[in-house]
């Protein structure tokens, strides 16, 4: 991604903020930025061995290239939490009843997340697919489908 595309991408996620400067100077402290969730955008909490479970691998670069495929849309992973945690930020859902909180709980107004500088590195919270332009979301159908598949992967193990 050129350094342009990089800066509207985080200028869009800054906007998340009602002063995005707070965000731009979280990010240059620490590399983190805690946006609020319902404005811009919502995200699940998805826990790691859900993603490996529907991807079928653990490598993180595999795991960054089915997610990439998969839901066309940016990830943030965090493994500082809970053995490992993937946060897919999509679109609001606007009416739309979502059907999976037991299993992947929808962080969402009234929340805020760590979203990190694009670019920064391990450890911590980070980008396992970053944006790729401004506005660039998952689109809920996709996040539903690869829950959807991690449930009949794990259900089939169980077997």
């Amino acid at each position: 991604m050129d350094t342009q595309q990089t800066e509207r991408a985080a200028e869009w996620l800054a906007r998340a903020q009602q002063e995005p400067g707070h965000a731009w100077h979280e990010w240059a402290e620490t590399g983190v930025a805690l946006l609020p969730l319902g404005r811009r955008f919502v995200a699940p909490r998805l826990a790691e061995a859900l993603v490996h479970a529907a991807v079928g691998t653990r490598a993180p670069g595999a795991v960054a290239t089915c997610l990439e495929e998969l839901l066309d849309g940016p990830v943030i992973y965090d493994d500082r939490t809970m053995g490992g945690t993937y946060y897919p930020l999509m679109g609001l859902l606007r009416g739309q009843v979502w059907k999976h909180q037991a299993v992947a709980p929808l962080l969402a107004e009234g929340t805020y997340l760590g979203v990190p500088r694009i670019g920064r590195k391990p450890p911590g919270t980070q980008w396992a697919v970053p944006p790729r332009r401004a506005g660039d979301l998952c689109e809920p159908a996709a996040v539903d489908a690869l829950i959807t598949l991690a449930c009949t992967a794990a259900r089939q193990a169980e077997q």
